[in-house]
């Protein structure tokens, strides 16, 4: 156990920093120098093969970090070399190690002379092109990134807010950004690392001949001559050694940060984006034209040129053949067979779109309309709790270029027009009585608000006049939530409901079987659930809703029931969408003689259900009305409280008059509740003071609700 751990990947980069530690101070064989030689060759390979197979910066992240410990292992092989050469030079070349000797045979021929100058021009290539250059992009993409960070995280708000991503992948982009702006600095940083390691190459050759000359003609009784050709050559090819390694880093950083994000490594992007056909017959051409020239060599130029002309009819074939792939015709469909889709449309949504709005969802131009309604899904998916059935869009010749409709199920639920070309700058209350914007008047087709469509340049002006500014489709888009939103249960189908159930059968199996096949079907918990959305309970906590769907079952599979009896155990949902937790809920009630009127009121013999006189619906519609207008603006809506029997039709009866105002039976109201009665309807003195808090004005308010 104590080896694995040892030899465990976490304990690799501690061991290497202790390696390099030993190599600059303990002295090491020639035979180990060599052997960390061709590690060093072979770690700047591997570093350069990363740079080159990464798709974008991020995807070599770690880059700056290896370049630090490669420089270091680098500049600690330095330190061991200069230490052999110097004790063992005057031995002759093969006393530094095979590499070193190969490096001074091979590379150089044993010339000195040749060495220096081949070493000082690397060091040109590494130091003064390679190096710089990358210094000055790691710098500027540094300062760039840095100055778009807080453009890019608002642009990321603005899609977490239109619903085009949910939280954890706005997340996951913060980091990756924040990941981006710490790269580039870092690399910044780690550039001067490449070009310190490139002076330090010429000061430790520098030192390596002096000292190297010092030694054999006063240590070793050598000559100068013989002092030079053996110290100087082993120097040379020291230096050789190390600066093969340092112009492969070198390159690697310089491949990272001039790296642009594309979906290949760098080997296929530039092979795709040379094989552009165009490219290789100007230079045939070109190299035709030069090889004609007679002080030229025919026998280069002429062969390059063909070849450079047969690669451009290869590629222009290629390209030829690709595009009459595509522009193949497709089989022609049989005209006398009719199929069901081309009769019947399954979609559930349709947003119908005049010729004159195709264009917002055509691919080819961004569809910026599917995108923004894609995002509008998943907001209601997350809102209501389950999937949503997708939408579908289509142009339509019955409308007019520039009006557009949204259809539920076949049946029209509103239309309204569009300019796309401009925006609209909606008056919610907040624009001056003077605000002069130039712009065609119109109304916002989701609330009514007056508006103005505007030009794209009277953008800045409108926002500073007070009004609110949108394009085209966040028109579309916040129309149709408008409209999905106030009728929630007719998304909602037994497909839907089945994927739901499944979805918590993983972990709750044992809850969905209490209520489905029996004593519940499909149909009927389908049914239930369209009936509590209408009543403005969700799914997006569907635990407590299914709880208690258990448990009524087991007492009744009547539906009028079910719904009252899952209306009073999830009372607690009920008021938390009307008002926070630590306020009093405005409540208004009924007079005990009006509420009994309407309990003892007619009866529908088919149902049962009670049936509100017109006279008194309309007196009681029109006060509770009267009731919410006088409401300060933003202040909680109150909800009219009633007995168990009278909820149903009351509700149905201000869901037409008084939208804004829910309906609570006193068996939904949770009993830890605070309540504030705002008003009586049918009393004598309808109006009812603000209570201070305390128990005692709390008793006093649910009195009447007992009569």
């Amino acid at each position: 156990m104590n080896l694995r751990k040892i030899l465990s990947p976490a304990m690799a980069l501690p061991v290497g920093i202790l390696t390099v530690i030993v190599l600059m101070v303990v002295p090491i064989p020639a035979m180990m120098l060599d052997l960390f030689f061709v590690l060093n060759i072979a770690l700047s390979v591997a570093i350069l093969m990363a740079a080159m197979n990464a798709e974008k910066p991020l995807d070599f992240s770690s880059f700056p970090s290896v370049l630090l410990f490669a420089t270091l292992l680098r500049l600690a092989l330095n330190v061991a070399s200069t230490r052999v050469v110097l004790l063992h030079g005057h031995e002759g070349e093969a006393a530094a190690g095979k590499v070193i000797e190969a490096f001074g045979a091979f590379l150089i021929g044993g010339n000195f002379a040749v060495g220096l100058f081949v070493f000082m021009i690397l060091m040109i290539i590494n130091l003064v092109v390679v190096t710089k250059g990358a210094g000055r992009v790691s710098e500027v993409s540094a300062r760039f990134t840095l100055d778009a960070l807080p453009g890019k995280q608002m642009a990321i708000d603005a899609d977490l807010a239109a619903g085009l991503m949910t939280a954890d992948e706005a997340k996951a982009r913060r980091r990756e950004i924040a990941t981006e702006a710490d790269f580039y600095g870092s690399m910044d940083g780690a550039s001067k690392f490449v070009k310190g390691d490139a002076v330090a190459a010429l000061l430790i050759l520098g030192v390596n001949i002096i000292a190297g000359l010092v030694l054999g003609m006063v240590s070793h009784g050598l000559s100068a001559g013989e002092a030079g050709e053996r110290y100087v050559t082993l120097a040379v090819g020291d230096a050789l050694v190390a600066s093969v390694p340092a112009l492969l880093l070198s390159i690697a950083a310089a491949i990272i940060v001039t790296r642009v994000s594309d979906s290949r490594d760098l080997a296929g992007q530039i092979g795709g984006q040379l094989a552009e056909p165009r490219i290789w017959l100007p230079v045939a051409g070109i190299l035709a034209a030069m090889g004609l020239i007679p002080a030229m060599p025919q026998s280069i130029f002429l062969p390059l040129s063909a070849m450079a002309f047969a690669l451009w009819r290869m590629l222009s074939r290629r390209q030829a053949a690709a595009v009459l792939k595509e522009k193949e015709p497709e089989a022609k469909p049989d005209p006398t067979r009719i199929a069901i889709e081309d009769v019947s449309d399954q979609s559930l949504v349709t947003i119908e779109l005049g010729f004159g709005l195709v264009h917002l969802a055509d691919e080819r131009r961004g569809a910026p309309l599917v995108a923004r309604l894609t995002g509008l899904r998943r907001q209601l998916c997350e809102a209501l709790g389950f999937v949503v059935p997708q939408f579908r869009i289509k142009d339509s010749f019955d409308l007019a270029p520039d009006r557009y409709r949204v259809v539920l199920g076949g049946a029209p639920l509103g239309s309204g027009q569009l300019r796309p070309d401009r925006l609209l700058a909606i008056d919610t209350g907040d624009a001056g009585v003077g605000a002069s914007v130039p712009g065609e008047a119109t109304r916002d087709p989701s609330f009514g608000c007056p508006a103005l469509w505007i030009e794209p340049g009277a953008r800045d002006l409108a926002v500073a006049e007070g009004y609110l500014v949108v394009d085209a489709e966040s028109v579309v888009a916040t129309h149709i939530n408008q409209l999905l939103a106030a009728r929630p249960q007719e998304l909602l189908g037994p497909d839907q409901v089945r994927e739901l159930l499944d979805a918590v059968r993983e972990r709750h199996s044992q809850l969905v079987e209490t209520i489905t096949p029996q004593p519940l079907t499909l149909a009927a918990i389908t049914r239930l659930l369209r009936a509590l959305l209408a009543d403005g309970i969700t799914l997006a906590h569907p635990l407590p809703v299914l709880a208690s769907l258990s448990q009524a079952a087991q007492q009744t599979t009547e539906h009028d029931r079910l719904v009252d009896m899952l209306r009073a155990d999830l009372g607690p949902l009920l008021v938390g969408s009307l008002c926070p937790p630590d306020e009093r809920l405005p409540v208004i009630t009924l007079a005990a003689e009006l509420e009994e009127m309407v309990v003892g009121g007619l009866h529908d013999p088919a149902s049962g259900q009670i049936v509100i006189e017109p006279d008194l619906a309309r007196s009681i519609g029109e006060r509770i009305a009267v009731i919410l207008a006088k409401r300060q603006p933003g202040a909680a809506m109150p909800a009219l409280i009633v007995q168990p029997r009278a909820r149903r039709p009351l509700a149905a009866l201000l869901k037409l008059r008084a939208p804004g105002c829910a309906v609570l039976s006193i068996n939904e109201l949770p009993a830890a509740q605070p309540i504030e009665v705002i008003a009586i309807v049918g009393g004598e003195n309808e109006a009812v003071p603000q209570l201070q808090g305390g128990t005692e004005a709390i008793e006093y308010e649910r009195e009447p609700l007992a009569a």
